[in-house]
């Protein structure tokens, strides 16, 4: 029996991202490569994926293993906590992956599940919850608390003093102002901030801001 099995969950475009920094923080490790899988149910069976297996979920937990890691590479929030209470409950074990280039500096807590990919930089005193995406060259600089379940999409410019709260999505290339010490600025829970957006003040809980100045996006 094998004494770990490794998961990148999801196979999409994501997933096909994440798994190079999978395969290579297990290769450092002198983990075997056929430990690691693709879990993905939406995948026929017994296909290869840029070189790993796709496995359904099912399969997962009944391979004959002691222990079972899964990094959630499920760009939808909402289906990612789902799926991270399924994973707990079904006893398998959260997995965090970082790229070697990501910089991180003084005091930065990070919780549980981060995918932290290439030229991501956190600088310092900075609280991160669980299962948060920082893509490709993203940054979240000083005094930041980012709440659980928040994706940046690639190129998202996050300035000092700034909370952003569960569930919130921020698009490609936004720029968040910094806040000030005792007064951050705020992005609410589940909001979302559009490709583009410069957020230049406090974006309320639920609501979707586009353009620069960021604005309220009006539904018809």
């Amino acid at each position: 029996m094998r004494s770990a099995l490794f998961a990148v969950y999801g196979a999409s475009g994501f997933g096909r991202e994440v798994m190079p920094l999978a395969r290579k923080h297990l290769h450092g490790l002198g983990v075997p490569s056929e430990s690691l899988v693709f879990v993905d149910d939406a995948i026929g069976e017994g296909r290869i994926t840029n070189g790993q297996r796709v496995i359904s979920y099912e399969d997962f937990l009944t391979e004959p293993v002691e222990m079972r890691f899964s990094a959630l590479a499920i760009a939808n929030d909402l289906v990612r906590e789902k799926l991270a209470d399924k994973l707990r409950a079904d006893g398998v074990l959260p997995w965090s992956l970082t790229a070697d280039n990501v910089v991180v500096l003084d005091d930065v807590n990070v919780g549980e599940g981060a995918l932290l990919c290439p030229f991501v930089t956190l600088t310092s005193n900075i609280r991160i919850g669980r299962q948060f995406h920082a893509n490709i060259y993203s940054y979240v600089a000083h005094d930041c608390v980012i709440g659980d379940f928040v994706t940046f999409a690639p190129g998202v410019k996050c300035n000092g003093n700034v909370v952003i709260e569960d569930h919130v999505y921020i698009g490609t290339g936004a720029v968040i102002k910094q806040g000030r010490p005792g007064q951050p600025l705020v992005i609410g829970r589940g909001a979302v901030v559009g490709m583009g957006a410069v957020v230049t003040r406090d974006v309320p809980a639920g609501a979707t801001v586009v353009g620069n100045p960021a604005k309220l996006l009006k539904k018809d």
